[in-house]
């Protein structure tokens, strides 16, 4: 190796790299604001135009983009014509590049960022070299991660970098270059206001390695949003206990998504994507009891979200059962204390929640594809409430089915959800028919089950479920209508007396 070019915007390591590269023996090109940083530290630099013959013109825009790179780059060094070409015209090869790229991820994460920032931060020479040597891979070493400038130097101070090493490098650049130009076309599409575009290409980011994914047999893998918003689990900050599981990432975004719809002081219990407690109340510590008291049976092993920093108070009753994961925007020290007494238990900090008013896009893969749509972020107030029953809820009433409504929203359908005194009782989920959903919610809720509220996520297809409704004494009852028999089931609500409201809406959830 006897010629290296380097150019970079995160100089991270880069002087230690070039100083350890000259110690090899290696000529060192670079440019810009790199060349005078390592010039200015006493290595021996190669300005570009050097190289080139040319000056760095159009506030550096162009400068490595001409044929004395690209050839250096390009020429395949054990074909003739090539080695030919190559002394005529007086171009020397070079053997390693080291190059990353404009700050285009860190310019658009900024919330006043402009849309010429942006474009200015759009790097053209860097991903062109990166791509070049990495194709030229066999001859070449390309690098665009400092972590891998100790490698590479391991390597030549050995007897040279591999083969094998040069194709990792070669399809990390290419990994590399493919989730910035991904990052470049979702933002100028989204400055377009063009909604589906003909392709839809998205970049994620490894978080960690999983044990394993849905079952021991499965391997998997979770990733990352590079622009993750936060209050997701992307972005939570893990305090305590052994890393998440997939599935412990998939129950826990499902709770996480159901507390966000909450305003006053929630706690969410979550088993299988499910919710299995829910409950409002004045304090944390009260919200925690009602969810707990929800179903004591299903939340043990649980997901648990709640809206509020968790108190002392409400851990030491959080302690009394095993949980898999307590999920809130923070804790008290001596909350933490308590909790991480449970060498297992993991507890993530989330930061501020909240629903943001523009839908996130939502991918559910399947075999040879993948489904994109918003998210469902649709909420309802008393306002949006169609009254289509004799009797007339009350007040009390409406306030128990917008919580209902808060929470079957996020149960898979067919779904059935009892609620009273802002406490979930019963939940009916999943069922391939919408009275089997209640019949199962209300065997859950019992004797409390009379004089409570209940919602479906979808219309009732016949009058059945109000029939088992009036049978359990349920009052009040909350579905999107829209059936074509609709009158069939506003007619068995006004022979038992209870009040029924469309919202207009459904919320399927497969």
């Amino acid at each position: 190796m006897k010629r290296a070019l380097i150019s970079v915007s995160d100089k991270t390591g880069i002087l230690e790299l070039a100083k350890e590269l000259t110690a090899l023996g290696v000529e060192i090109i670079s440019t810009g604001g790199t060349a005078k940083l390592l010039a200015e530290n006493g290595v021996n630099v190669t300005g570009i135009s050097e190289v080139t013959g040319f000056p760095e013109i159009l506030d550096g825009r162009v400068k490595t983009l001409h044929p004395n790179i690209h050839s250096g780059l390009l020429a395949i060094r054990d074909k003739e014509e090539h080695r030919k070409q190559m002394e005529e015209l007086g171009i020397q090869p070079i053997d390693l590049v080291v190059v990353n790229l404009y700050p285009f991820r860190e310019t658009i994460a900024k919330p006043d960022v402009t849309y010429e920032d942006a474009i200015e931060n759009i790097d053209i020479g860097g991903p062109t070299m990166l791509r070049s040597a990495a194709k030229n891979h066999a001859f070449v070493t390309v690098v665009v991660d400092a972590e891998d400038y100790p490698v590479i130097l391991n390597e030549m101070k050995n007897g040279g970098v591999t083969l094998e090493t040069k194709r990792r490098l070669a399809a990390k650049v290419f990994r590399h270059t493919a989730a910035y130009d991904a990052l470049i076309s979702d933002y100028l599409t989204k400055q377009t206001g063009e909604e589906w575009p003909d392709q839809y290409t998205v970049t994620f980011e490894k978080a960690q390695d999983l044990r394993y994914g849905e079952n021991p047999h499965q391997r998997a893998a979770f990733y990352r949003l590079p622009l993750a918003k936060s209050g997701t689990l992307a972005t939570a900050e893990q305090l305590h206990g052994k890393e998440l599981s997939y599935n412990n990432i998939n129950d826990a975004d499902a709770a996480l998504q159901l507390i966000k719809e909450f305003d006053q002081p929630a706690v969410v219990a979550v088993k299988h994507t499910n919710p299995c407690g829910v409950g409002n109340g004045q304090t944390i510590f009260d919200a925690y009891q009602k969810a707990y008291e929800s179903d004591p049976v299903s939340i043990f092993g649980g997901i648990i979200a709640a809206n509020r920093k968790i108190d002392k108070a409400t851990a030491d009753k959080m302690k009394e059962i095993f949980l898999e994961i307590i999920m809130a925007p923070d804790f008290d020290e001596d909350a933490l204390e308590v909790l991480t007494q449970k060498k297992n238990l993991r507890l993530l900090k989330l930061g501020e929640l909240k629903i943001e008013a523009e839908p996130e896009l939502r991918l559910s893969s399947i075999a040879g594809g993948v489904l994109v749509q918003e998210e469902d972020v649709k909420q309802i107030s008393s306002a949006d409430l169609r009254v289509v029953t004799e009797r007339q809820p009350t007040k009390e009433e409406v306030e128990q089915l917008i919580f209902a409504w808060k929470v079957v929203k996020h149960v898979k359908s067919n779904a059935i959800v009892l609620t009273k005194d802002f406490q979930a009782i019963g939940v009916g989920a999943g069922q391939m028919n919408r009275v089997g959903a209640a019949k199962i919610a209300i065997e859950q809720a019992g004797d409390k089950a009379k004089g409570s509220s209940l919602a479906s996520d979808a219309f009732f297809p016949m009058s059945d479920t109000v029939e088992e409704a009036a049978k359990a004494g349920i009052t009040a009852i909350i579905q999107p209508g829209g059936s074509i028999r609709d009158e069939e089931s506003i007619q068995a609500a006004n022979k038992y007396g209870i009040a029924m409201v469309f919202t207009g809406i459904r919320h399927f959830k497969h």
